[in-house]
């Protein structure tokens, strides 16, 4: 399958598209942008088991995504019964479920060779009574941060139009993942502006967040006047997915099994 080389503006534009997916039907992206924030709350709550199904469910939760996406596009009304409809299909969730195990696989092999190599200096900063000594391990861990990094951006690569392939188009894993990879390494730059631009835009919430700190307001107060802002973010991060697979693999191909809302409420072509 042939991936479209585009150019290094197509970072920003994907960002530009998702903004106008969002202001289509704002209240439905921004009600998943809680629902995806309160799931990983929860997870959060289950040390371990809860964040590891959180990665093995990311392949799905990305399908409900560009589908969500998807009827936004078309002009349909996104009801409440749309939102679980892609995982009836029983040969998209069969192959979801394995392209999540095989992700969940990569992330934990990826933080074994991250870690492994930085072994002696973490456990350096143990003493031998147990006690942790913080500053030793900030910095003892900078070195596994920094390589599962890298990576993680190589995993991610290999993921990131997987989903849309495994569940739209039935194709199989392996294939799924290696057009995915090349589809990203054939538009690394404007991936790498996709990147860099969300990380400055998370930045600046992140700045603004200790900017209402330092205007004397508590760090709870801070908190809850963001929250409204950070969820915003969130949703029109999940609308920009669907331009950037629309745009490499082209319209045609991602309308050859178009959704069609099997919802008899769902009212034809709603704005």
């Amino acid at each position: 399958m042939q991936a479209a080389i585009l150019p290094y503006s197509a970072g920003w534009q994907w960002i530009n598209d998702g903004i106008q997916l969002f202001k289509r039907q704002p209240m439905a992206m921004f009600f998943w942008s809680l629902v995806t924030g309160l799931l990983i709350t929860i997870t959060y709550l289950i040390p371990l088991f809860g964040q590891m199904a959180l990665i093995a469910a990311m392949p799905s939760l990305t399908f409900i995504t560009l589908n969500a996406c998807r009827h936004i596009e078309a002009g349909r009304q996104i009801m409440p019964g749309m939102w679980l409809a892609p995982m009836r299909d029983a040969v998209a969730r069969k192959g979801l479920f394995r392209l999540g195990l095989a992700y969940l696989a990569c992330c934990l092999l990826g933080g074994l060779i991250a870690t492994v190599p930085f072994l002696d200096s973490l456990m350096a900063a143990v003493n031998t009574d147990g006690r942790i000594d913080e500053a030793a391990l900030l910095q003892a861990v900078q070195g596994p941060f920094i390589t599962f990094a890298v990576i993680y951006v190589l995993i991610s690569a290999f993921f990131w139009h997987a989903p849309a392939l495994v569940g739209w188009h039935h194709i199989r894993m392996t294939q799924a993942l290696f057009f995915s990879m090349v589809a990203c390494w054939r538009n690394k730059w404007p991936f790498l502006l996709y990147g860099v631009s969300w990380a400055v835009i998370f930045l600046g919430a992140q700045f603004a967040d200790g900017f209402l700190m330092q205007l004397g307001l508590s760090a709870a107060t801070a908190q809850l006047l963001m929250t409204p802002v950070n969820l915003l973010i969130a949703a029109v991060l999940y609308c920009s997915f669907y331009p950037t697979y629309m745009s490499v693999f082209g319209n045609n191909y991602a309308r050859q099994n178009d959704p069609t809302p099997t919802d008899e409420h769902t009212p034809p072509n709603a704005g």
